[in-house]
């Protein structure tokens, strides 16, 4: 685990966190449903439980992720219904994704193609690569991406961070944030 000074703020360790989400997730393997996490600060947390005292340390991990329960349905319209408590600083969300070349992306955004038919068209095309992505924000708007895309014999395994790689993710996520 990476060591996070105390004087970082959570927006600062939002990077190492969700790329912690994303080891986590992939010690299951791929083919998982979308998982949902939310961020606590370990200070409040071990202020709750304090029996968890032998397992976090703040001063190495400010924020941690507690799994929730799976998601089920939409994706959008599950996120839609989620209001976190206070105690919650921030969520992170863990799914597997199709990721397609720039220039299927422009056919495809250029199509007249429904949600299902667009899912079939990325599933099918030769050029796909399966990917799971993790978006993780807090309440205070930080952003933090980290995309795993699954290595093939042809291709090695790669790891993109960027904060903008799920912008629709992100303020889908930021909204069960808001008060």
């Amino acid at each position: 685990m990476t060591r996070v000074s105390a004087s970082e703020t959570p927006a600062v360790i939002l990077p190492t966190v969700a790329r912690e989400v994303e080891q986590f997730v992939g010690s299951g393997g791929w083919e998982q449903p979308p998982q949902l996490f939310a961020l606590v600060a370990t200070s409040d947390l071990l202020a709750q439980q304090p029996e968890l005292a032998d397992q976090l340390d703040p001063e190495s991990s400010p924020l941690t992720p507690i799994a929730q329960d799976s998601l089920e349905g939409d994706l959008g319209d599950a996120l839609a219904g989620i209001e976190w408590p206070p105690v919650v600083t921030g969520c992170a969300l863990a799914q597997e994704i199709v990721v397609l070349p720039p220039e299927a992306e422009t056919e495809l955004s250029h199509g007249e193609l429904d949600d299902e038919a667009a899912r079939q068209f990325a599933a099918a095309h030769p050029a796909r690569r399966e990917a799971r992505l993790v978006a993780a924000v807090l309440r205070d708007g930080s952003v933090s991406c980290v995309l795993r895309l699954r290595g093939t014999v042809e291709v090695p395994e790669e790891v993109v961070e960027h904060p903008e790689l799920a912008p629709n993710l992100t303020d889908a996520l930021l909204a069960t944030l808001r008060p």
